[in-house]
């Protein structure tokens, strides 16, 4: 699967779990989790691949309790499962 599509399904996964997105140019000095009134943001910083992208969204999912009440694609649970062992 491609990366992109990757990060798509990521983000999906993201916002089922109730996470609010926002994509921005943060020139790669930012992104990752926050909660900012009571609502649980991934801000992607824009400037990185996709590849970097991925790993932002996937490090603030990884330790979601709740991510284990969810389906979600095998090879994202692959990526997931090795950031959680980590």
């Amino acid at each position: 699967m491609h990366t992109l599509d990757l990060l798509d399904q990521a983000i999906a996964t993201a916002k089922e779990l109730g996470y609010q997105i926002r994509r921005e140019w943060l020139d790669g000095q930012g992104g990752g989790v926050c909660e900012i009134a009571g609502k649980r943001w991934i801000f992607i910083d824009l400037s990185l691949s996709s590849m970097e992208q991925l790993d932002q969204v996937l490090e603030a999912l990884k330790t979601d309790p709740a991510l284990e009440q969810i389906p979600f694609p095998s090879q994202l649970g692959q990526l997931l499962g090795r950031r959680r062992a980590a």
